[in-house]
């Protein structure tokens, strides 16, 4: 029988890990660009898109490869159920806990993407914003149970990917154009952003007024 504590499947779940941490750091920066509009004449908004889903698909790829050579090394006893029922571990209860918890939203926001024909827009919009959490928790997922994370070279990568979807996350929400910011729905700026446009239609509507009674004058 093939023993379950061959050194190769711990070395390929370190090495899945830290590429799934990057990816899905690319497939949220790649997906602030599309929400933000961004494109022009050499990459179109339609490529970009086109690159999110393709980059997303990979990502879970090596996702599913991570959780898979986890739960087969049994030198380190997790459970089958522990990668989508958080808690159920005896190694690293919290940290494995929001793995899962990140695996979970994963999941949702991935499956939303795939019955977007199915889903009402709202819906679909209001899932996405689950890919911030579980981000979040997949970064302190690798920071507590990684073996990597702690050291120098895993540790500053942790970081850069941390700091890339920082930044993105204050460039949507703050700096994110008008023409943009209105179109996604249940958004932090959707409101304010309604509300901007319904006063400006009004000062329009009232500049249009008068110059109506300086005409009729």
């Amino acid at each position: 029988m093939l023993a379950l504590t061959s050194p190769y499947l711990w070395y390929t779940t370190r090495v899945t890990g830290m590429v799934t941490l990057v990816l899905f750091t690319l497939v949220i920066i790649l997906g602030t660009l599309v929400a933000n509009r961004v494109g022009g004449k050499k990459i179109g908004r339609f490529e970009l898109n086109e690159l999110h889903r393709s980059i997303t698909m990979v990502a879970m790829a090596f996702l599913v490869i991570h959780i898979l050579t986890t739960l087969l090394d049994s030198y380190v006893a997790t459970g089958w159920l522990s990668p989508i029922l958080p808690f159920l571990s005896h190694y690293r209860r919290v940290g494995v806990a929001l793995g899962a918890v990140a695996f979970d939203l994963m999941i949702a926001v991935w499956v939303s993407s795939l019955l977007k024909v199915r889903v009402k827009n709202q819906s679909w919009r209001f899932i996405h914003w689950f890919s911030w959490l579980a981000f979040a928790s997949a970064v302190i997922h690798a920071y507590m149970t990684g073996t990597d994370a702690k050291d120098d070279v895993g540790l500053a990568l942790v970081a850069a990917c941390t700091l890339g979807v920082l930044v993105s996350a204050l460039w949507r929400f703050f700096a994110r154009p008008a023409r943009a910011a209105g179109r996604t729905a249940l958004s932090p700026l959707a409101a304010a952003t309604a509300s901007g446009e319904a006063s400006a239609a009004t000062q329009r509507a009232d500049a249009a007024a008068r110059r109506s009674d300086v005409w009729r004058r």
